[in-house]
This record gives C-alpha cells, sequence and structure tokens, in this order.
C-alpha cells in the first residue's frame, strides 16, 4: 500500500461549510477515520483548501464513501486531487482550531 496526499482546493467552499462537513463526520463517527495520518484545512482568498494524508487509496476510498455525499450536500462540489506522497514529516500530533487567519 502506498501512502497518498488528497487535497481539495474549492474557490468557493467558505468556513461555514467546512465546519458543518466537519461536524457532520464527527456525529457519523468518521470524523477520525482509520488510515488518516494528518488533516489539514485553511482558507484562501475565496474558499477552501484541505489537504489528507492517507496510508494508502484503499484507506481514502472508504472515508470517501462517507464524505462525497457530505460535501455534496453542502454544495462543495470540487473532486479531490491524489498524489502519490513523496515524503511525510511530522511531529507530535496537534489540534489546532482557529477563526482567524493569520494566527
Amino acid at each position: 500500500m502506498a501512502t497518498i496526499v488528497v487535497v481539495f482546493d474549492d474557490p468557493k467552499a467558505t468556513f461555514e461549510q467546512y465546519d458543518q462537513i466537519m461536524q457532520e463526520l464527527e456525529a457519523t463517527g468518521a470524523g477520525s477515520p482509520a488510515g488518516r495520518l494528518c488533516h489539514v484545512a485553511a482558507p484562501t482568498a475565496g474558499g477552501w483548501y484541505a489537504v489528507d494524508v492517507w496510508e494508502s487509496a484503499e484507506h481514502f476510498n472508504r472515508f470517501a464513501q462517507t464524505l462525497m455525499p457530505l460535501l455534496q450536500k453542502r454544495g462543495v462540489g470540487v473532486q479531490p486531487q491524489v498524489y502519490p506522497c513523496h515524503n511525510l514529516i511530522m511531529r507530535e500530533a496537534l489540534n489546532v482550531k482557529s477563526r482567524s487567519v493569520g494566527s
């Protein structure tokens, strides 16, 4: 199994949509899916950007069965871009949540 990077880059998505989707994932028990090594999300100039690193495409595909309908339900129509992971450097896990940009 090869580690992959999954990128969601939606120039129209909002902070509210992202938070709603994350809350719904938690409610379904899919907030911390097996095989996801890390998740990073950030606002862009007019939208939203999220990057996940997965142990394998199989892990992501299982999670996508829950995620993709939630994205559609919330009006996020972007398709994920999937890349092979060449290198991953992580220190201890952090859970940073901030509502202010640039902090």
